[in-house]
């Protein structure tokens, strides 16, 4: 049996026997009357109807006879910590203030307090007294005289309402109270993110942005049309401070020299420190002589004698220089390289210079030339072929389809191995010539093969080619194939550069029955964002992670990770580079769907693969399939 905490109530009334009458009403009653109470409590606020073992809720009564008194009561309640929960309010008191008057002061005192006006007359309306005393779902009435069980009823239904509301309240506030909290944390996290970024990407001696920062600067002027240029300077004999006034004259200088440069690179320059006593300024440039003046302005600048602890220190600076086109056509990894070999070549030719950038200070740049030029004539000499090597089903060691591999080889230099020319004709438009000789040729492979996919790779040049899916459609019309037996395959840089003309693009080829696999999984840090964006059909996890799972628990557990996260968003998984039968079993177990690699076979001619695809099934231990360097 539960004993309720009493509901304390304020009678407001100038006739003592309209207190008596209150008082009998509230007297403790058992029976079917307090049943009634607990009906319509429980249909008004949901409650469940109280148990007849529990006691009747007690109500503690404070009789007032005026107005003034009632508030005074209200005022003294609420200051001990004990608010009345229900008042019932008289409209005629004379002499004092009338009802609407007691009502509208009260509510003033207490928000929360339910007001019950018990009148026989019609002084105020409602509204009247909803105005002065609202809101309204807090002001009731009852007319005298008045039943015993009206009283009753509406003093326990209101009683417990304004618990409720009490509840709701501190529940309220306290909801307010953690989200201020969350709000205050969320704030610091922001700052500590603010400051841990700042701390990344700024030098911790000059506060100049530093060298990560200063390749992502480069990485995003170079997709911009328009010229710039990447300086690198270097300061002349530093070395000598260092070693005869100490390292902390060295800071100094090299604080010195970061403000000079700050104050004399071109409007809008990025001026960072790459490390040491090395500088790199990236500008906007109309041409290589406006870009070399302004480089030999910020020399002549750096060039004289400092203060640095009360020394004079003679120093200078030399500079290197690379002006290059934006819009894509430049690698910033590259024009910074270009930089750093023009600053060498002005330190070789006596300090104190700008020497622009000159591919006679780059034999690799010379080669890379060669084999540009090599590749744009490739396709009318003959001297390109495709391999394919077979991409293999778990479970029954199907061949499902064959991934198409690009091979040249020159008269000049005999064969090149892709990992030299493709990224030299990913660098160029030649790209362009090179992927589509692969796709028309590995189409017409297709043809003959008994139900079998072709997968082909296309870079992110090819990628954002002006109607791609047009131009791979018309492709595959043209040789007759439908496109389900077609997989492009496709790196996250491919899409990650603008998601949302990827995300287009990729999913019009899906409609088409194009079949999607990002290849290289597991290498780029966009990995999960892009299999959740895009529309994809599968993943093939990145050889070096197949690689390492023997040796490293990392790999592993990146293995079976995309696996798992592969399998739970329904796409195949391709394992790439398998070449033991341990790594095989690993896979099967581990769920990968599709295994591909030397364990199986090389990638092979078109004839060999064609005999592969007739014979379908590599057994538990793959046999030799002539010519096709299996287990190589």
């Amino acid at each position: 049996m539960t004993v309720a905490a009493p509901k304390r109530l304020l009678i407001v009334d100038d006739e003592p026997a309209m207190h008596d009458s209150y008082a009998r009403s509230f007297a403790s009653q058992r029976g079917a009357d307090e049943d009634a109470l607990g009906a319509m409590a429980a249909e008004l606020f949901g409650e469940e109807a109280p148990d007849a073992a529990d006691e009747a809720d007690p109500f503690d009564l404070t009789h007032c006879h005026q107005g003034l008194d009632a508030v005074a009561a209200v005022e003294a309640a609420l200051a001990a910590g004990t608010p009345y929960a229900v008042a019932f309010i008289d409209v005629r008191m004379p002499p004092g203030i009338d009802g609407r008057e007691t009502a509208r002061r009260i509510r003033a005192l207490d928000p929360e307090i339910n007001l019950v006006i018990v009148t026989g007359f019609s002084d105020f309306s409602p509204i009247e007294i909803s105005k002065v005393a609202g809101p309204a779902d807090k002001i009731f009435y009852i007319a005298k005289p008045f039943e015993v069980a009206e009283i009753v009823q509406t003093a326990t239904a209101l009683s417990r309402r304004w618990e409720v509301d009490r509840e709701l309240a501190a529940a309220r506030a306290q909801l307010a109270a953690q989200i201020v909290q969350l709000e205050e944390q969320g704030a610091e996290l922001a700052a500590n993110e603010s400051r841990a970024i700042h701390m990344a990407t700024h030098d911790s001696l000059t506060d100049a942005p530093n060298r990560l920062a200063f390749l992502r600067a480069l990485g995003e002027r170079a997709k911009r049309p328009g010229l710039f240029a990447t300086a690198m300077f270097d300061l002349d004999r530093f070395k000598i401070v260092n070693d005869t006034l100490g390292h902390l004259a060295g800071d100094a200088l090299i604080r010195e020299v970061c403000a000079i440069l700050h104050a004399h690179a071109p409007e809008g320059a990025v001026v960072a420190r790459l490390g040491g006593d090395e500088f790199g300024v990236l500008f906007d440039a109309p041409g290589e002589d406006a870009a070399v003046m302004a480089c030999d302005r910020i020399v002549a600048a750096c060039t004289g004698t400092h203060q640095v602890f009360g020394n004079s220190v003679q120093s200078g600076a030399s500079a290197g220089l690379v002006v290059v086109e934006g819009a894509g056509v430049c690698d910033p990894i590259d024009a910074l390289r270009r930089a750093d070999l023009a600053l060498n070549d002005a330190k070789r030719a006596g300090r104190g210079v700008t020497r622009l950038f000159d591919e006679s200070m780059d034999e690799g740049i010379r080669f890379r030339r060669r084999i540009e030029q090599g590749l744009a004539q490739s396709v009318a000499r003959g001297e390109l072929s495709l391999v394919y090597q077979p991409i293999i089903s778990r479970d029954a060691l199907e061949v499902i389809g064959f991934e198409a591999l690009v091979r040249w080889n020159t008269e000049e230099y005999g064969p090149i191995s892709p990992a030299t020319f493709i990224p030299i004709a990913e660098e160029s438009n030649v790209i362009h010539e090179l992927g589509d000789w692969i796709l028309d040729e590995a189409l017409k492979t297709v043809q003959q093969f008994p139900g079998q996919y072709v997968s082909v790779n296309f870079s992110p040049r090819q990628f954002r080619r002006h109607n791609f899916v047009g131009h791979i459609m018309e492709s595959v019309q043209r040789a007759g194939v439908e496109p389900g037996r077609v997989q492009i395959e496709i790196t996250e840089t491919a899409i990650f550069d603008d998601a949302e003309r990827a995300a287009e693009t990729l999913y019009k080829l899906r409609q088409m029955g194009f079949r999607i696999a990002l290849d290289d999984f597991g290498t780029g840090y966009s990995s999960l964002y892009n299999i959740r964006k895009f529309a994809l059909d599968s993943l093939k996890i990145d050889r070096s992670f197949i690689d390492g799972m023997g040796r490293e628990r990392e790999s592993a557990a990146i293995v079976h990770s995309i696996i798992h996260l592969g399998r739970a968003l329904g796409l195949e998984v391709i394992a790439e580079g398998v070449e033991t039968e341990a790594q095989v079993q690993a896979l099967r177990l581990a769920g990968a769907s599709h295994l591909q690699g030397y364990f199986f076979s090389r990638p092979v001619s078109s004839d060999l693969a064609l005999e592969i695809a007739q014979q379908r099934f590599f057994g538990e231990e793959p046999e030799e399939v002539a010519g096709t360097g299996t287990h190589g």
